[in-house]
């Protein structure tokens, strides 16, 4: 098991050094995550676990994750290259599907569930998307992550 971590802890010491703008995504990832899961804890007022690997609530992950990529790549390339406007492209469009697309499907299986009587153990995953502001908390969370690699 020791050896295993070492050579887990080496793999990610080499990510980190050849691609920190990964390592900046991944942890604003992570960090929304650990947030979302102590959030969602301390509303419930016991440990939720499963909110560590799941989707919905505050604040996003996906939001932090791809906002803290546009970030680096706009710190690195510069804000006028060609790449930071995809990656922007393709983070604005994964900004508006957690707030319209996903949260819409989130809603339609809560009606479903509701309709179908499954309140106490829905068929359906009702927490997908997110509200506008767990969106702009994960996007905020994503930019300081950044910051904090690339200042």
């Amino acid at each position: 098991m020791h050896e295993l971590f070492h050579a887990l802890a080496f793999f990610l010491h080499q990510v980190a050094d050849e691609n920190r703008m990964l390592v900046t995504a991944a942890t604003a990832m992570a960090a929304a995550q650990v947030i979302k899961f102590i959030v969602s804890s301390v509303r419930a007022r016991t440990i939720l676990s499963e909110r560590l690997f799941s989707s919905g609530g505050m604040p996003s992950s996906h939001s932090a994750m791809v906002t803290a990529l546009a970030a680096a790549v706009g710190s690195t390339h510069g804000w006028h290259s060609d790449l930071f406007a995809v990656v922007a492209v393709f983070s604005t469009i994964v900004l508006y599907d957690a707030v319209n697309i996903r949260y819409a499907v989130g809603q339609q299986a809560r009606f479903l569930n509701s309709f179908l009587g499954r309140g106490d153990d829905p068929e359906f995953k009702e927490q997908l998307g997110h509200t506008p502001q767990e969106v702009v908390a994960g996007a905020v969370l994503g930019v300081i992550v950044a910051l904090l690699y690339y200042i």
